[in-house]
């Protein structure tokens, strides 16, 4: 759990700037993305790209928390079932599961986290308070708020899940 959150920490310095910059050009799309990254530093600076780095590593920890010992645990369980193994479509059946999971209970902190990245510039939310802007978003907009986008994000990451975590699974079995 540690390497995982430590792995986490380091990808989002490299998965961040990318996330700033394409969630502003999904809401201007007449943008061109090279615009938008100029028109951030310009604005911004360096720190523009990396707005809502706290936020996303805080969405990124408790997901791998919950999605990884669930994606093992299911697969113990399935393994125990049927006495033996799972093969690599089962591991991808329980890593669509963990992540549909762990996309689900996390969405909040994901909501959080672009509303950061896609706050004006001295806005409270541009300031990164994560606690904050959850209370703003509970305050304004309820329990709906927080979990706006939940199914697609659970749909997306299910697949994801599936794809990685059963082809890790395949991969792994043919290395050892």
């Amino acid at each position: 759990m540690v390497a995982a959150s430590l792995g986490e920490v380091v990808a989002c310095l490299i998965r961040v700037p990318s996330e700033v910059v394409k969630q502003r050009a999904q809401v201007s799309p007449s943008s061109s993305t090279l615009r938008i990254l100029s028109h951030t530093l310009y604005q911004e600076g360096i720190q523009g790209l990396y707005r809502g780095y706290k936020s996303t590593v805080l969405r990124e920890i408790p997901f791998s928390l919950v999605q990884f010992p669930l994606w093992e645990s299911l697969k113990d369980l399935w393994s125990w079932k049927q006495g033996h193994v799972v093969d690599s479509w089962q591991s991808a059946v329980c890593g669509a599961f963990a992540g549909g999971f762990a996309a689900a209970v996390t969405t909040p902190l994901d909501v959080a986290k672009t509303r950061i990245m896609l706050a004006k510039a001295g806005s409270s939310n541009a300031r990164g308070n994560v606690l904050a802007a959850l209370g703003g978003i509970w305050r304004t907009e309820g329990l709906s708020g927080l979990f706006a986008g939940v199914v697609p994000r659970m749909a997306a990451i299910s697949l994801g899940g599936f794809i990685f975590l059963g082809t890790y699974e395949k991969t792994r079995q043919l290395l050892l």
